[in-house]
This record gives structure tokens, C-alpha cells and sequence, in this order.
């Protein structure tokens, strides 16, 4: 099965705290949410089927960041977006570039392996972060084919 990079498009309907493993508690509050990963190993674009079991409630077991956020009911998967490259670093920070204009990264979060700032990024406005998210993973692709 191929892999590569994806980010997940999430929305939250409910303001509050979750308690994200040793990130400890968060504040989470309601609207829109991009996570990207990566999917490398033997299962390839496999994890996001687990990604979707744990926000289906069908798998309670938490080894990520994202599998908190995933894990409370007041999350839902609405998009994922996939590109076949190991750019999981460049399409988080992609997405995450735009903080003046509404953007908001979640510092700490899902970037425990790396030196990025975080791989969640919040916005109120979902179409505003699936631009984000779509045009982070062109941008990354022509890049990475360019190397």
C-alpha cells in the first residue's frame, strides 16, 4: 500500500479542555482543525483507517497526539488530504504559515519527533483551512518532484 503525507481536516462542534497524553490539558475550543502526518511504514495511507476507527469510537487506543483530539466525541473527520512524499514537515508548516490571517497553530502537538512548532493548526472557518491544507500539499509535491 503506498504512503506518504496527510492531514486530516477535523472539526469541533464543542468548546473545552481534553487531556492530550504527556501534552497534559489543552484548551480546544470549537471550529475547524487540520493534523498532518505521515503514513511511511508497511501499512502506508493505512493509519488514517485507523484514524477514522479511533473517531468512530471502534478503537480506544491512544499512542499519538491526534488520537486524543480524534478520541473525544465532539471531533469529526470531514476531509483527509494525501500526497505520495515525505513531506509532512513542509505541509505543516505550510498550513501553519498564515497565523495573521486567522490561523492559529496548537504548539507542541504532534510534532514530539521533529523541530516544528506543531502539526495542528486551528481556524473558524473550514473552507478557509481546506484552502490552507490543499494548497500546502501543491506546494509541497512540486517541491519535493523538483529535488
Amino acid at each position: 500500500m503506498p504512503g506518504g503525507t496527510y492531514t486530516l481536516v477535523l472539526e469541533r462542534n464543542v468548546s473545552g479542555p481534553i487531556a492530550v497524553g504527556a501534552l497534559g490539558e489543552r484548551a480546544v475550543p470549537a471550529g475547524w482543525y487540520a493534523y498532518t502526518g505521515s503514513a511511511l511504514g508497511s501499512g502506508g495511507f493505512s493509519r488514517i483507517d485507523r484514524h477514522r476507527a479511533v473517531a468512530a469510537g471502534d478503537n480506544d487506543t491512544r499512542h499519538w497526539h491526534i488520537d486524543y483530539l480524534l478520541g473525544d466525541a465532539a471531533t469529526t473527520i470531514e476531509r483527509v488530504v494525501t500526497t505520495e512524499a515525505d513531506v509532512e514537515c513542509a505541509v505543516a508548516r505550510r498550513v501553519d504559515g498564515p497565523t495573521a490571517a486567522g490561523f492559529d497553530r496548537v504548539d507542541a502537538f504532534g510534532c514530539s519527533d521533529c523541530d516544528c512548532r506543531s502539526h495542528l493548526t486551528y481556524h473558524e472557518q473550514g473552507d478557509r483551512l481546506v484552502d490552507a491544507v490543499t494548497d500546502a500539499h501543491g506546494a509541497a509535491r512540486e517541491a519535493a518532484a523538483t529535488e
